[in-house]
């Protein structure tokens, strides 16, 4: 199987879809091949990815290109989920194509939530359709990893795309929200766990093969990181330093060694802001660290862009070890 790595956090607006986009791109320039899998009904992944033009054909219904197709006609047919389409990205990179129509799907997963602990095969074919079209999209590409990004609800879409993963990074922005946010996934993680456990205990098909429901907390990814002259502005560092015990306690339910996330041992990383090259990034429809002087990097963007590309380099090695990666990366290559 290939492994699954999930971004979720219950508050939106923390960088999650641009971290995805982001170490998506890194892995395929590492020579990595990468699958994401847009399974937000907002589809802000994809309107990353590709440009109005592209989505509207990629959205063609009649053409079966987007996550839901499959899903669609397994629902509306009572028939087996349909064969993914793999939308390629670039050198490395592909992808499964998010869609608001996806949002449909919601109260089928409820319903059929609920009809597994019944044990009758029905209700598992429903609720683990996310992880065979990822792993079905994963086998048409030979993908090592694939990189789920996921809306910021706690409803049965999430429930599913959860169950389907093997890894979840949580990433959060240092705020009061964020720090609900982690208390709330902490509980729905372990009771999403113990849930499906239940439900495979269930099962009446011995024949039924089940996505293992792992859900393992890898760590977070604190990003918007707001500095003055070099340190932490009096707000954020508040809020931040609440995160390593607010982790530990809710999602892991141990006690931090320390407040400070950049000694914490389940803080993947802190990801700065950016604030100047996003706008050129989003009007390139390329990742930060690919920004050259034709997309208006020039003097102290360019640099920026290369420290950029050494920070997400160093995030995406921190993020492989500490889920999906085994062996190193199968070649290295570094942007022209």
């Amino acid at each position: 199987m290939t492994p699954v790595v999930t971004f979720f956090n219950n508050k939106g607006g923390v960088g999650k879809t641009s971290l995805v986009y982001h170490l998506a791109w890194m892995y395929a320039l590492q020579g990595t091949r990468v699958l994401v899998a847009d399974l937000d009904p907002q589809a802000n992944l994809t309107a990353m990815m590709f440009d109005d033009d592209e989505i509207e054909r990629l959205w063609e219904p009649e053409r079966g290109r987007t996550v839901f197709d499959p899903i669609r006609q397994m629902i509306d047919r009572d028939g087996g989920l349909g064969t993914p389409h793999v939308e390629a990205v670039g050198r490395n990179l592909s992808a499964l194509i998010g869609t608001p129509r996806l949002a449909a799907f919601e109260s089928d997963l409820a319903e059929n939530w609920l009809k597994c602990l019944d044990g009758k095969p029905g209700g598992f074919k429903v609720v683990k359709a996310f992880w065979e079209l990822m792993q079905g999209a994963a086998d048409k590409v030979d993908a090592h990893v694939v990189l789920a990004d996921v809306g910021p609800s706690l409803g049965a879409i999430n429930r599913s795309a959860l169950v389907a993963s093997d890894h979840v990074v949580m990433p959060l922005g240092a705020d009061l929200f964020s720090l609900a946010g982690i208390e709330n996934l902490g509980r729905w993680l372990q009771e999403s766990r113990e849930d499906w456990a239940k439900r495979v205990r269930e099962s009446k098909d011995p024949q039924l093969v089940l996505p293992a429901g792992r859900m393992v907390a890898a760590g977070y990814v604190l990003s918007q990181h707001a500095v003055q002259g070099g340190r932490p502005t009096r707000a954020y560092d508040r809020w931040m330093r609440r995160i390593p015990a607010t982790y530990a306690g809710s999602v892991l339910g141990t006690t931090a060694g320390t407040d400070d996330p950049s000694e914490d041992a389940n803080c993947l990383g802190i990801v700065k802001h950016y604030r100047s090259l996003m706008p050129l990034a989003q009007e390139a429809r390329k990742p930060i660290f690919l920004l050259r002087a034709g997309d208006g990097a020039l003097g102290s963007h360019a640099a920026a862009a290369q420290q950029a590309y050494r920070d997400f380099a160093e995030l995406a090695d921190r993020i492989a070890a500490a889920t999906w990666r085994t062996a190193p990366p199968v070649a290295a290559t570094t942007p022209g």
